[in-house]
């Protein structure tokens, strides 16, 4: 090998060394992460945290999270999600309507318990418990949230035409009472929602129990329609604006799935759709267990995502994959984040909804004049 060869190859070796602190009794977690999540897993663990910390969760980013999997009805809407919004380090949500359904319970005074997954799901069945994995409750749970859907969504303001985080607002609000009246605080992420100004689109708006009740009403005549192609929207105007007003639009996605599709495809939205300039999300960090070679949006990779347009080719060092169950990694994230970073200020995307479509439309229709009068050169 020649001395230049050699010269060259000595770059790779510029990483911090592998020598950690032993761990002992009380050590920090932050210290933990930081000092022993090296290599593998860990290290992708560790590289997220101080990926939000140092650049994701500045001033000027606007941070869409996902939500995919059964994590509310494991109590990571609590545990986690809540405590971020309050952080202000969550400005837009995208979930499963599951997700949404199960948080619920929490904020309407029904409970869930601890089980396991060995036991015998006749049985469950024949006693009237309902089984999620290791998580057990009663099916009048279930019985008890559908009726709370169905009494609120005959109020008269849901009777009528409108978006999923419009949808979802409403329902925070009387969820957000209901927990008022219990005594109850901080238990749904959706009336933490309503309370933040967070909007809380859904990808699939049938595709959940919340769907299904509100599929009954309309068999009535009554109820909300929800408008998909408002969402569309509505998530891409929050990503454009994001941009164009000198800040930088992150992603952070539990799972995979339509949620990270639907908060993905903002970006193609702008660019391939409406044919205005831009270049895709700015950060990119995903937590997931789906593999890259099955073909599944659930496990492909950022870089995969610059080819549609989703993610900026420049920002590729800012995406990071975790491989990791997200009960395990979202709670340790947290944690790092809010020991690390002061909060900041509530960017209430909600109330700012109409404002962002309408800037939206001016940029959508500037580009089509622009394309216009270069044909006509």
């Amino acid at each position: 090998m020649s001395a230049k060869d050699e010269g060259s190859s000595k770059r790779f070796l510029r990483g911090r060394k592998i020598d950690p602190q032993p761990i002992y009794a009380g050590i920090p977690l932050t210290d933990l992460i930081d000092q022993t999540f090296l290599s593998y897993n860990s290290g992708r663990l560790r590289e997220a945290c101080q990926l939000l910390v140092e650049r994701m969760l500045q001033p000027g980013v606007t941070v869409g999270l996902s939500l995919t999997g059964a994590l509310t009805p494991a109590g990571l809407g609590i545990a986690a999600v809540i405590p971020l919004m309050q952080a202000g380090f969550v400005d837009w949500i995208v979930s499963t309507g599951a997700n949404l359904y199960h948080d619920t319970h929490f904020g309407i005074g029904l409970d869930l318990h601890r089980g396991r997954p060995d036991i015998s799901d006749v049985v469950l069945r024949e006693e009237g418990v309902v089984r999620i994995y290791d998580i057990f409750f009663d099916y009048d749970v279930l019985l008890s949230t559908d009726a709370f859907f169905r009494q609120v969504m005959q109020a008269p303001e849901f009777d009528r035409r409108m978006g999923s985080a419009e949808f979802h607002h409403l329902c925070g609000k009387y969820i957000a009472a209901r927990e008022e009246a219990l005594g109850l605080k901080d238990r749904s992420l959706l009336a933490a929602a309503y309370r933040y100004g967070v909007p809380v689109y859904t990808s699939s708006p049938g595709d959940s129990s919340i769907g299904m009740n509100v599929a009954a009403l309309a068999l009535q005549g009554r109820g909300p329609v929800i408008d998909v192609s408002l969402d569309v929207n509505e998530t891409a105007a929050i990503v454009l604006e994001a941009k164009r007003s000198g800040g930088a639009s992150a992603v952070w996605i539990l799972g995979g799935g339509s949620p990270k599709n639907f908060m993905l495809q903002t970006e193609p939205q702008i660019q391939e759709v409406l044919g205005i300039e831009e270049k895709g999300h700015d950060f990119f960090l995903q937590v997931t267990d789906a593999r890259p070679d099955t073909g599944g949006l659930s496990g492909a990779t950022p870089s995969e995502a610059v080819s549609w347009g989703k993610v900026d080719p420049d920002k590729l060092p800012d995406t990071i994959v975790v491989y990791s169950d997200s009960t395990i990694a979202m709670p340790l994230l947290t944690a790092y984040v809010l020991s690390k970073r002061d909060p900041r200020p509530l960017k209430r995307l909600y109330e700012r909804r109409a404002e962002l479509v309408e800037q939206l439309r001016q940029a959508h229709l500037e580009a089509q004049a622009e394309k216009e009068t270069v044909g006509a050169v």
